[in-house]
């Protein structure tokens, strides 16, 4: 993706005029009077015929002279990042399969806005297929920027660029079919981007799992023949002393989740590939960080298992040890997101001691009971600076956060004479997982992300296509590049 200082005089066959509510870019005229074509009585005409400015709607003008031969009205709503984003993304799903766009936005276009359009192309031109036949359409090749004025805004756009490829590979991660992607294929993939983006990379086989105490990922993955991994990756930035922010991030990796011997429904297991999104969304922030000059030191922690049924796999009544020693009683092992998590969280608080901590997970299918889909994921936290925080970056982000209530009320539904608590219960499903998570963060101040409301789409809509959405790839990229992610932590 490039800028293009000025109009070009030469460039696509297609040309793309970004239009908000307030109506054409100023640059549109000119390159409405190079092209030979009344731009504004064009879009009268569009507008006419049911086009509007809304976020994401299109409206395309063949023209039969000439080397630019097409002519794409996309609404941009009220040129805010979000209406933006979704222009980009439009834009990207248009140009699946053409060469060259040029594309015209607003003058004088605000940089987060810039920075967003970036994110929404990166984001819309996404695609996976294995199809040996008809594999479809290659994405957009380029997308030139401009406004019509001799500046260069090419920081914008390769930062937007940046973060909206987090959101790419987070969702390349979670489509990706399980018969290929288990918790060693994670691993691996983990430690060729550390090489790439320079991170340190420790990885735990099931051997050293035991041997450290990992109970909770070791029950969930032992009834799988293909094992475990916990991994740990490590970004330091240059110049980094004692009093570096040290943010550590816990994902779940579950690469496949049948519900284990509380098997789900047919229709409930289609989709588990992507119960990993957690984990890959945990790698792909890390990976961008030293490319945007993240000043805060960051660990990721991703709790890799396979969830499966077997003569070999846990089952309810089970009582687990985690790390540090703490007990679970096993009621549902399809409740098993928030056992390998606890893990990673109690090795965090034991070993790492950061100032905050977040996990993050497609955790419960209760928050989308609350939440809907699509527009808001759950955010729990135990510090209301960091909750603050977290949701400021989902809101710029536009993977937007909903606080729910920690209420300890509830804690008695999860209390068992047993063990210290058990995994599930009858109760309020996302605030009762909250709460068993809520014991192993400490008293470091912690957030808990349950974005199971965000981690699909149906369709295009909005900036996503079709299936895993990434989730909260971009929100933790956007709140550690802030600049101060731990501002006000109490």
């Amino acid at each position: 993706m490039a800028w293009q200082p000025g109009l070009p005089l030469h460039g696509a066959s297609t040309w793309v005029i970004v239009v908000g509510d307030s109506g054409l870019p100023s640059a549109a005229k000119d390159a409405g009077e190079r092209l030979g074509v009344d731009l504004s009585r064009l879009l009268e005409v569009q507008q006419a015929t049911g086009f509007s400015p809304t976020a994401g709607a299109t409206a395309s003008y063949p023209l039969l002279t000439g080397e630019v031969t097409e002519i794409l009205l996309v609404g941009a709503g009220d040129g805010s990042a979000k209406d933006v984003r979704h222009a980009g993304a439009a834009i990207a799903r248009f140009g699946r399969g053409k060469d060259d766009l040029t594309t015209i936005v607003a003058d004088g276009i605000d940089d987060a806005v810039l920075q967003a359009f970036a994110e929404g192309v990166v984001l819309g031109s996404f695609s996976y297929t294995q199809k040996t036949v008809d594999p479809g359409k290659p994405v957009v090749a380029r997308v030139t920027v401009t406004d019509g004025s001799d500046d260069d805004r090419q920081i914008e756009l390769d930062r937007g660029a940046v973060i909206g490829r987090t959101g790419w590979l987070a969702r390349q991660f979670a489509t990706t079919p399980s018969n290929e992607k288990d918790p060693a294929w994670l691993a691996a993939r983990a430690t060729e981007l550390a090489a790439e983006s320079g991170l340190e990379v420790t990885v735990w086989d099931e051997k050293q799992l035991a041997a450290d105490g990992f109970g909770g990922i070791l029950a969930v993955g032992k009834g799988s023949t293909r094992p475990p991994r916990f991994i740990r990756l490590d970004y330091v930035p240059v110049g980094a002393d004692d009093d570096t922010p040290y943010v550590v991030l816990v994902g779940k990796g579950i690469t496949y989740d049948t519900g284990g011997l509380s098997l789900k429904p047919r229709e409930s297991m289609v989709s588990m590939k992507r119960d990993m999104t957690g984990g890959g969304s945990v790698i792909a922030t890390l990976s961008a960080l030293r490319e945007l000059g993240a000043q805060v030191r960051v660990t990721g922690l991703i709790c890799a298992a396979e969830n499966m049924p077997s003569g070999t796999a846990y089952r309810p009544d089970d009582v687990i040890r985690h790390y540090g020693g703490r007990t679970t009683e096993v009621k549902n092992t399809d409740a098993e997101g928030r056992l390998v998590l606890a893990d990673g969280l109690a090795y965090a608080v034991k070993e790492l001691e950061p100032d905050v901590i977040v996990d993050i997970a497609t955790l419960t299918g209760a928050i989308k009971v609350s939440l809907g889909s699509m527009l808001y994921g759950g955010m729990f936290a135990t510090d209301d600076a960091l909750a603050d925080n977290l949701a400021d970056a989902g809101r710029v982000s536009g993977e937007e956060l909903w606080r729910m209530p920690l209420a300890p009320e509830y804690q008695e539904l999860i209390a068992t004479p047993i063990a210290d608590s058990v995994n599930s219960s009858k109760g309020p499903g996302s605030i009762t997982a909250a709460l068993f998570l809520k014991a192993f963060a400490g008293d470091i101040p912690w957030a808990h992300l349950d974005l199971s409301s965000i981690a699909e789409s149906p369709a295009d809509r909005l900036e996503y296509t079709p299936g895993a959405t990434g989730a909260g790839a971009r929100l933790l990229t956007t709140w550690l590049t802030s600049p101060t992610p731990t501002a006000g932590i109490s």
